[in-house]
């Protein structure tokens, strides 16, 4: 696989995914990924970038329900 960034080689790997989103912030310290072995970019394969989008999902869900308490 090729790094869509800089042509470089990529490995499976794990790589940090960091979001601010509606009001938190998330980071997960290692997702699977293929990683560039050149400039570090990682890139998620679909499965792991569904789930992803699922917590999140989730999260966003979650997170109304506790500030609409607050309010």
């Amino acid at each position: 696989m090729e790094c869509l960034h800089c042509n470089g080689n990529m490995v499976k790997a794990t790589a940090p995914f960091s979001i601010d989103r509606n009001g938190y912030h998330i980071t997960w310290e290692s997702i699977p990924a293929w990683v560039c072995t050149q400039c570090g970019e990682p890139f998620f394969e679909e499965h792991e970038a569904h789930h992803l989008q699922m917590v999140l999902q989730k999260l966003d869900h979650e997170t109304t329900l506790l500030t609409s308490k607050a309010a």
